[in-house]
């Protein structure tokens, strides 16, 4: 049985990423949540992550920590169900996911996730609208390009749309401002019964358990 490891789920934007694939690959895991910046996190990371950072997937002996590294290795257990099956495609995929795993600063910083509220306002400066139109430009490019078989962003989901899960989050939590195509897709994310129960555990969080919103 596999482990996942992960933060708040109404903060931890990295762990919503292999969280979301493993669960629409249909890999079975047990999830250990550890509430960030706390001291039980500090103690108990160090078991899992030599880089003490969530998300880390437990494979028997094996740690794999980083999202992305967490969402190939899902590939590779998954027969690659995670990417496309045609290799131009897969190759597309596998762009704009390393692009937003390394991208989108300004947006990130005004924006961070808050999976359980909507209605924020916050205004975003001229790099994160930038960045902004950059993510609607990427989800009308893979939707007119790849989208005839399916709502996500290349016909059936695969880890492309696990990493833009948490801007889905961002999106709809700040009132984004998008496009026809971006906001029909961000809706088709939205309704995912996967999302919605991560959702649902960030609710929990915030008012079930107290847990204040307010790590960046």
């Amino acid at each position: 049985m596999l482990t996942l490891v992960i933060g708040d789920k109404n903060l931890s934007s990295w762990s919503l990423r292999p969280w979301i694939l493993l669960h629409h690959l249909g890999l079975p895991f047990e999830e250990i949540r550890l509430p960030l910046d706390t001291p039980q996190f500090d103690e108990e990371i160090v078991h899992y992550s030599p880089a003490r950072r969530v998300p880390v997937l437990v494979d028997g002996e094996r740690r794999i920590w980083d999202s992305l590294a967490i969402c190939e290795y899902a590939n590779e257990l998954a027969g690659g169900r995670a990417w496309p099956e045609d290799a131009a495609a897969r190759a597309h995929a596998r762009a704009v996911s390393a692009e937003m795993h390394s991208g989108f600063q300004a947006l990130r910083a005004a924006w961070s996730m808050r999976a359980a509220l909507t209605g924020l306002q916050v205004e975003l400066g001229a790099d994160g609208r930038t960045d902004l139109s950059r993510i609607d430009e990427i989800w009308r490019d893979c939707r007119a390009r790849h989208g005839a078989h399916g709502p996500w962003l290349f016909g059936r989901y695969s880890a492309a749309d696990a990493m833009y899960a948490p801007v889905v989050l961002r999106f709809n939590s700040y009132g984004a401002e998008l496009s026809a195509a971006a906001r029909t897709y961000l809706e088709s994310a939205l309704a995912d019964p996967v999302l919605q129960e991560w959702i649902r555990g960030a609710e929990h969080e915030v008012r079930v358990e107290g847990r204040p919103p307010t790590h960046a």
